[in-house]
């Protein structure tokens, strides 16, 4: 059995808004008093409390407070249980720093259990508040566990939990040719065939209108009923460049997954190249390595494992025809010319082939150790300057 998650938006009323709001306050009231039951009691005895004994600490410091007893109570549970103990868990085996306590207005959510006799088409019953209209059905069938409600700007989301069975993906056939992929930021995708999808850059379209909003969010009172009018219109306006970036992502990994057996691409390292200032906003914009990622997750799913290049293969510098390598490269350079077979083609083009020829088994790019090797076909004979000889790639 596999979980798989479908997130989908909803359609709330002002009464069931106000009721997420106070189960995400709920959420983090747990979650934060038991994080200082657990700071008071490790400073003071040197030893650590388990989630149980969190959970039942918090069951009884809440009777202080009449509020609790009308929240869901599965919230507070969930809060201390799964958020809570898994960030202990991670600090104490110092993958992460100490946990914070949680503040309101950021990644406000809740989780709580759910049935399967509690999704109906397009509505879900959740407790204590009843139904509420969804803006599609459920993808997935099998056993629902869980839900988690959050907030994105104006919107409200339901992230539902579902224990499906391992289902085998249909494999493609021989008719479906194998691609290389090559992102950039003018261009989201090059692939092997020439085929591109364009990069459609929200944050460049809309930074103008952004700027002027966040000028006059700085210029409001902090926390006055204006200032949370504008945090709201700045909070929109990002969710709607998140939307127009995710939906150009999703028609592109979605078109290459469905036409294609295998699939090439390069390894990123998107957090060194944003190291360098002149293109780290474009590089930003066009979240690339998310790109790759969804592109990955689709192949899997549909029995496509892609076949990655190592992360120092120049796939750019190197010549798709006869397998020359260009010392330097510049990035002004949309066009690649070799100065060994004298070919001519689309910078982009020629490092999707390159990755292609990856893809099918051509080159190597790794050698037994997992270090960088040198392309067979680099090998050449140089005489007064001249290539007199070199070995051909083998055939595609």
């Amino acid at each position: 059995m596999s979980k798989r998650t479908h997130k989908i938006a909803l359609n709330p009323n002002n009464k069931q808004r106000k009721w997420f709001a106070q189960q995400c306050g709920y959420s983090r009231f747990a979650y934060n008093q038991a994080l200082d039951d657990f700071k008071k009691y490790h400073d003071a005895t040197g030893e650590y409390l388990s989630a149980t004994e969190l959970n039942s600490r918090f069951n009884v410091s809440k009777q202080d407070h009449g509020w609790t007893a009308d929240m869901d109570q599965v919230v507070a549970n969930k809060s201390i249980f799964k958020n809570l103990a898994s960030a202990i868990s991670r600090w104490r085996k110092k993958l992460s720093r100490f946990p914070r306590f949680k503040k309101k207005g950021i990644r406000d959510s809740w989780t709580t259990n759910l049935s399967n006799d509690k999704i109906d088409g397009k509505y879900i019953t959740l407790p204590k508040i009843g139904r509420i209209k969804m803006f599609e059905e459920l993808r997935f069938e099998g056993k629902v566990t869980t839900v988690t409600i959050s907030r994105t700007a104006h919107r409200w989301f339901a992230s539902i939990t579902v224990e499906t069975e391992n289902t085998i993906a249909v494999e493609k056939d021989s008719t479906h040719p194998v691609i290389g992929i090559d992102v950039g930021i003018n261009t989201l995708a090059t692939c092997s065939d020439g085929t591109k999808y364009e990069n459609p850059r929200p944050l460049k379209r809309y930074e103008k209108k952004l700027v002027r909003f966040q000028r006059r969010l700085s210029k409001r009172v902090q926390g006055s009923k204006n200032w949370y009018k504008q945090k709201d219109k700045v909070a929109r306006l990002h969710y709607r460049i998140a939307c127009i970036r995710d939906d150009a992502h999703h028609k592109a990994t979605t078109d290459i997954v469905n036409r294609v057996s295998g699939i090439g691409i390069e390894t990123l390292k998107v957090s060194n190249m944003l190291k360098n200032r002149k293109i780290a906003k474009a590089l930003s914009d066009s979240a690339l390595g998310g790109f790759l990622s969804m592109l990955k997750t689709k192949a899997e799913a549909c029995g496509i494992k892609p076949k990655e290049a190592d992360q120092f293969f120049a796939s750019s510098k190197t010549c798709c025809s006869c397998g020359h390598k260009k010392d330097d490269l510049k990035l002004s350079e949309r066009t690649y010319h070799c100065g060994a077979c004298g070919i001519s083609i689309d910078r982009d083009v020629n490092a999707a082939i390159n990755l292609r020829n990856v893809a099918v088994g051509h080159t190597e790019t790794q050698n037994a150790c997992g270090d960088p090797v040198r392309r067979q076909s680099d090998a050449k004979v140089v005489e007064a300057g001249k290539v007199i000889w070199q070995q051909k790639p083998l055939p595609i």
